[in-house]
């Protein structure tokens, strides 16, 4: 299904595919790329997971043993969750993408298709979700591209590790409000990762050496969290 790893923020993503090889591609895919990827191969277990765990985006089968995607979906919509949907179908009537729609999909895709058709879906479906229509972030002197995942500061490239730039993906998406230690670890790794505490602290110190001639400070507030915001306001 992917050549290329195709999302532009830092996620906490559900792959509900009941290919497990196929599901498994996807999921390491989005874990090399810094991203926190669970996958579950039935409609039922999707179900389960999704009354109690928040996600960033829900890659969707819809012919799936249990619940089908369908049921999942309509499910998903009447807890009034808004989290974005992107239904991967066999379907090619156009009777049936209106239902999906009506469901509360935010887009589909028929089955087969291309690969840079598949990303350049999903980065809009997460632009519109977050009200942006670019994929740069421009904060202070600081610029991150999504796509092209790299950060500059007054213009010059500065070097980052994959955690390091999804980190500082998370705190420009969520610039003014305070990250716990938890939120920032349910976004960057799966279910089936157990990072310690301790390496949001290594990653938040490494991020804090990399912005020191940057505008932006990322603020510690004790038992509470972190905090990104502009130097001197």
């Amino acid at each position: 299904m992917f050549v290329t790893f195709f999302f532009g923020k830092n996620m906490r993503i559900l792959i509900v595919e009941d290919d497990e090889i196929l599901g498994e591609a996807i999921s390491q895919r989005a874990t090399k790329q810094g991203h926190g990827a669970d996958l579950v191969t039935t409609g039922t277990k999707a179900n389960e997971i999704l009354k109690h765990q928040s996600y960033d985006l829900v890659i969707l089968d819809l012919n799936l043993p249990g619940l089908n995607g369908d049921q999942v979906l309509e499910k998903l919509r009447s807890r009034h969750s808004k989290t974005p949907v992107l239904i991967l179908t066999a379907r090619d009537q156009i009777e049936d993408r209106i239902q999906l729609l009506d469901l509360g999909a935010d887009d589909y895709l028929a089955k087969p298709f291309d690969f840079g058709e598949l990303e350049a879906r999903c980065r809009a479906i997460l632009r519109r979700h977050q009200g942006q229509s670019l994929d740069t972030i421009n904060y202070g002197n600081l610029e991150l591209d999504r796509r092209a995942c790299t950060v500059k500061i007054d213009a010059e490239l500065v070097e980052m590790k994959q955690r390091e730039f999804r980190l500082l993906e998370i705190f420009l998406s969520h610039t003014g409000r305070v990250l716990s230690k938890e939120e920032l670890l349910d976004h960057l790794y799966g279910f089936d990762e157990s990072p310690s505490p301790n390496a949001i602290e290594t990653y938040v110190a490494r991020l804090r050496k990399k912005l020191q001639s940057s505008s932006v400070d990322i603020r510690t507030l004790r038992g509470l969290g972190y905090l990104l915001d502009r130097e001197n306001g």
